[in-house]
C-alpha cells in the first residue's frame, strides 16, 4: 500500500515513527518529516542520518506539508500543532502511526503481532532475527534498534525491511491500538497495569489473542491466565503447564542459559542478555517461531547470537571497574525485571531514573515506587531527577519528589535531585570499583548519551 504514495510524518525521529517511515520509504512511498527535537538541536546524528537516506526534513512549522500527502502523527498531538494546522487547511487525510503499520501489518500473509506490558520489543527482534537467520526475509517493525540489525550505515535498526508476505511488529496496548490488528500469530508477553487499567486489557489483549491462527500466551503470567482457554493457545514459561517449557535455568556472567522443552524435543539455549525475563522473552520468540515452522534447534541456534536492543540491559563499558548498563525501565514490570537481572550477579547497583512523563506517575507512580523499593537490595541506591518533559499542557502537579518519597517509605535508598546533571555527579562520586551503573528510562534518546558522558568521566 506504500507504493506511489506521499507521506509526512510529524515526530518522525521517534521510536515508533522511524522504523514506520523506512519500512514505506523502501517500499516506494516519498516520505518527509518533521521532529520538534531536531528543531530543539537534540540527537542531531539521527536526523543527520534520516536525511542520508532520502528523507527531507523540515522545521515542524507546517512549512513542509503539502497538496497530495498523508500525513501520519500521533493521535494526541493537538491541532495547533503547526504541521496538524496546516494539513487540516489543506484537507489531508490523517493516520497515526498504528493506523499505517496495522495496515501494512494486516496485509501480510504471516503476520506475528507481539503484544505485551514488558518485553514485546525483544521478543519482537528475536523473532526477526530467527526468522532472518533461517533464511526467511521478514519485514519487522520494531520500537527499538535491533543491534543484529545495526551497521555504521544502519545505526538506527529499528526497522528491517523484507518481503511484504512475512511482517513481524510490536503492537501497541496504551492507546487501544492493538484492536487494528488481525495476527496469524499472536504474541503476548504479560500483562500489568501501565497506561490501562486490568479490566480495559484483559479485554484488549483477548480480543487480539482470539483473532488469531495461533495465541502464544504466557502461563507464568498470573494476568494473562484468562487468555488461556482459547482452543488456539500455546503456552510458554516454565511451568510445567507450559508447551514451551523451559527448565534449569542458570545466571552466567556474560548472559544465561536454560533447557527448552517442546513435545519430546529438547535443547539447551543460551542468552547473551541477562535475567530470567528474558529467558521467558526467548521462549515467547521460539513459540512464535514454532507456529511458522521453525524448530526449537533452529530457534536457538539463532538466539545464540542474539545481541539485544539498544537500551535493553545494553553494557556501554566498564571504567575503574564500574559498569555502565543502559536499560528502557520505566514502568513497575520493567523496573522489576531489569533489577532482579541486576540481583542474579554479585555488586552494588548505582540506579539512575529518569520517569517518562508527568502522567505516567499519576497513573503507576504507586506501583513503580514498590517495586524499586521491592527489587534494591541492602547497599543500592537510586538517583531520581524530574520527570522528562518537551513541553505541552500536561499537568505536572505529581512529579518525582512523591514517589522518592514512596520508595523510601518502603525501605529503598533513594534521593530526588532536580536535574540529571546533579544526579550524574552524585553517582560519580558513590561511584566504587565492582558497582554497576544502570540508566533507567524512556522518552528520551539523551538517556544514552548520558550513560556515555558518566562513562568517559570515570575513564
Amino acid at each position: 500500500m506504500a507504493e506511489n504514495k506521499s507521506y509526512f510524518f510529524c515526530g518522525i525521529g521517534g521510536s515508533g515513527m522511524l522504523p514506520l517511515a523506512m519500512i514505506v520509504a523502501a517500499r516506494g512511498a516519498q516520505v518527509s518529516g518533521s521532529d520538534r527535537s531536531r528543531d530543539q538541536g537534540r540527537s542531531p546524528d539521527k536526523f543527520a542520518w534520516i536525511e542520508g537516506q532520502g528523507i527531507a526534513l523540515v522545521p515542524q512549522d507546517g512549512s513542509g506539508v503539502v497538496a497530495g500527502q498523508t500525513l501520519v502523527a500521533s493521535a494526541a498531538v493537538e491541532d495547533s500543532v503547526p504541521d496538524i494546522a496546516a494539513a487540516n487547511t489543506l484537507g489531508l487525510p490523517r493516520m497515526t502511526r498504528a493506523d499505517l503499520n496495522a495496515a501494512l501489518f494486516n496485509e501480510a500473509a504471516q503476520a506475528v503481532g507481539v503484544g505485551g506490558t514488558s518485553g514485546k520489543s525483544t521478543v519482537t527482534g528475536m523473532i526477526g532475527w530467527i526468522l532472518a537467520r533461517v533464511g526467511r526475509k521478514p519485514t519487522v517493525m520494531n520500537g527499538a534498534v535491533m543491534r543484529n540489525f545495526a551497521s555504521d550505515e544502519t545505526p538506527f535498526a529499528s526497522a528491517l525491511v523484507g518481503d511484504a508476505a512475512t511482517y513481524v511488529s510490536e503492537v501497541d496496548e496504551s492507546d487501544g491500538s492493538i484492536a487494528l490488528y488481525r495476527p496469524d500469530v499472536a504474541v503476548v508477553t504479560n500483562i500489568s497495569l501501565d497506561h490501562k487499567s486490568l479490566d480495559e486489557l484483559h479485554m484488549l489483549f483477548g480480543d487480539f489473542a482470539a483473532k488469531a491462527r495461533i495465541a502464544v500466551v504466557n502461563v507464568d503470567d498470573p494476568e494473562s491466565r484468562p487468555l488461556m482457554s482459547g482452543e488456539n493457545v500455546m503456552r510458554f514459561g516454565f511451568s510445567p503447564l507450559a508447551g514451551m517449557r523451559g527448565s534449569d535455568f542458570e545466571a552466567l556472567p556474560d548472559g544465561c542459559r536454560f533447557t527448552a522443552h517442546f513435545n519430546v524435543t529438547q535443547c539447551e539455549v543460551r542468552l547473551r542478555m541477562p535475567g530470567r525475563h528474558n529467558a521467558s522473552n526467548a521462549l515467547a520468540a521460539m513459540a512464535a517461531a514454532r507456529a511458522l515452522g521453525i524448530s526449537i534447534r533452529e530457534s536457538a541456534a539463532a538466539l545464540a547470537d542474539f545481541t539485544g536492543l539498544a537500551r535493553r540491559y545494553e553494557v556501554l563499558g566498564q571504567a575503574g571497574g564500574v559498569t555502565m548498563i543502559d536499560d528502557f525501565a520505566h514502568n513497575p514490570d520493567k523496573v522489576a525485571a531489569t533489577l532482579a537481572a541486576v540481583a542474579e550477579l554479585p555488586g552494588r547497583a548505582l540506579l539512575f531514573f529518569q520517569p517518562h512523563g508527568y502522567g505516567p506517575l499519576r497513573q503507576m507512580g504507586k506501583e513503580l515506587a514498590d517495586s524499586f523499593a521491592a527489587g534494591m537490595r541492602d547497599g543500592d541506591k537510586l538517583f531520581v531527577c524530574d520527570p522528562v518533559y518537551f513541553g505541552g499542557t500536561v499537568d505536572r502537579s505529581v512529579g518525582s519528589e512523591a514517589l522518592v518519597a514512596d520508595i523510601v517509605a518502603g525501605g529503598g535508598d533513594a534521593v530526588h535531585l532536580t536535574t540529571r546533571a546533579n544526579c550524574g555527579a552524585a553517582m560519580l562520586d558513590e561511584a566504587k570499583a565492582g558497582d554497576r551503573i544502570l540508566i533507567l528510562g524512556a522518552r528520551d534518546d539523551t538517556l544514552t548519551e548520558f550513560g556515555r558522558e558518566l562513562l568517559a568521566k570515570l575513564a
